[in-house]
């Protein structure tokens, strides 16, 4: 709401990846520029929790468990090509996470020839946890590498 003005009803929350995302879409040149040339979207749109040893509701990746992604696939090619449809370029697509996101994107696409170079990115909650002294140099990497793609140069 503050970082595009867009309203947003109902339920406020923060998720520190924001943060990352917010500050490299500002360094692209802000929100109009940087949603004109790229659109973000999830491999796997929905969200899952686990409940711990302790009681307690953690996050759950649609990839932390071999039969989660089987069940789910369909519904991820599904929307991923629904998402195409809207006419995304497809040619070049960035991955935010080079571990199990990546590989399991990797795989899905050899096997549906969905889109050409997939780049990986490190993922925001891993800079933002383990890395945020080095953010500048984070965000100046990825805005070089999408720069190379979008239509910034």
């Amino acid at each position: 709401e503050a970082f595009c003005g867009i309203p947003v009803d109902g339920v406020h929350s923060h998720e520190p990846s924001s943060e990352f995302v917010y500050e490299v879409v500002q360094a692209y040149g802000g929100p109009k520029v940087f949603y004109r040339d790229f659109y973000i979207n999830s491999v796997c749109p929905l969200g899952f929790l686990k409940l711990n040893s302790k009681g307690k509701w953690i996050n759950y990746n649609y990839y932390d468990s071999k039969a989660l992604t089987q069940a789910i696939e369909p519904f991820i090619l599904q929307t991923l090509r629904q998402q195409i449809d809207f006419g995304v370029y497809t040619e070049k697509v960035f991955c935010m996470g080079s571990g199990k996101n990546y590989n399991y994107l990797m795989d899905l696409n050899e096997r549906e020839e969905l889109f050409g170079d997939i780049i990986p990115l490190d993922h925001p909650r891993y800079i933002i946890q383990y890395k945020r002294k080095l953010m500048p140099q984070y965000i100046d990497r990825w805005v070089e590498l999408l720069g190379m793609a979008g239509g910034k140069k």
